[in-house]
């Protein structure tokens, strides 16, 4: 399999966040040299906006997809946030606040189950913190092994996923969630942060991130419930992107090369299939 350039991003941004799959995908917020409210809805195709956030921030997380979705946390620029959005596929509502604000954190679910861990707060930049969500409230829920921010993830308050991030340094950390407490499991082939990932604790991705050596990677890598191995690499490396999916329907857009990206890659089995037949032609 390999990842496929699909349409960009209406607006070029950063530290935005995202959910779906190939298919049918959704992303909010960002930074382009200011914080966004901007959503974008990909149908497969094609990227189109849709009702802005209420409140414009970036380095938050979410989940979901173009007609159910939730964002959370972030930061605008002066003020880690504590804010959860839902959005039903036209417009975003304000609903019930994270217990601990903060941004740089992963999550995922939809606008009624979700789940978020991990983030950087002024006070203590990495935290253990993990939260899931009902529909209209965010309970505290076991707590991360490590703390960490710049960390990616999935899944929702019973199933979810988290890898990545940093503890000072790159981590390749990757911890799985059953509902109420975290499990280490195996690590990333490549430590990073500000990476993109999807999926649940026995089918996930991740892809891109931010390595000192070398800012942007292209590296991709997808996990069977208890390993990661290397896959196709993205075709634009980059870091600060979002996205969704497992590791046979995946989706990543936006982040940073040496400027602010709108490239949206596709991994997914119908994909290759076509590409395949296209080149045998």
């Amino acid at each position: 399999m390999v990842w496929v350039t699909s349409a960009n991003l209406k607006t070029a941004r950063n530290f935005l966040a995202g959910g779906g799959n190939s298919s049918n995908a959704i992303c909010m917020g960002g930074y382009d040299g200011s914080k966004k409210s901007l959503t974008e809805k990909f149908n497969g195709s094609s990227w189109s906006t849709t009702g802005n956030l209420n409140t414009a921030r970036y380095a938050l997380t979410g989940g979901g997809n173009s007609s159910d979705a939730i964002c959370m946390g972030g930061y605008d620029g002066s003020t880690n946030l504590a804010v959860t959005e839902r959005f039903n596929g036209k417009t975003w509502s304000t609903t019930g606040n994270l217990n601990t604000a903060r941004g740089y954190l992963a999550g995922g679910g939809n606008s009624s189950d979700a789940i978020c861990m991990g983030g950087y707060r002024t006070s203590d930049p990495g935290t253990t913190t993990a939260e899931k969500f009902n529909g209209s409230t965010w309970s505290t829920t076991g707590s991360l092994n490590t703390a960490r921010y710049g960390l990616a993830g999935g899944g929702n308050s019973s199933d979810a996923i988290c890898m990545g991030g940093t503890t000072g340094s790159n981590s390749g950390i990757t911890e799985k969630f059953n509902g109420s407490s975290w499990s280490k499991t195996g690590y990333l082939n490549t430590s990073r942060r500000s990476l993109a990932g999807g999926g649940n604790s026995s089918d996930a991705i991740c892809m891109g991130g931010y390595r000192t050596s070398n800012p942007g990677t292209a590296v991709a890598e997808k996990f069977n419930g208890s390993t990661w191995s290397t896959t196709g690499s993205l075709n634009t490396a980059r870091y600060g992107l979002a996205g969704g999916g497992n590791s046979s329907d995946a989706i990543c857009m936006g982040g940073y090369t040496t400027t602010y990206s709108a490239v949206t890659e596709l991994w997914s089995e119908g994909i290759a299939r076509y590409f395949s037949f296209v080149n045998t032609m």
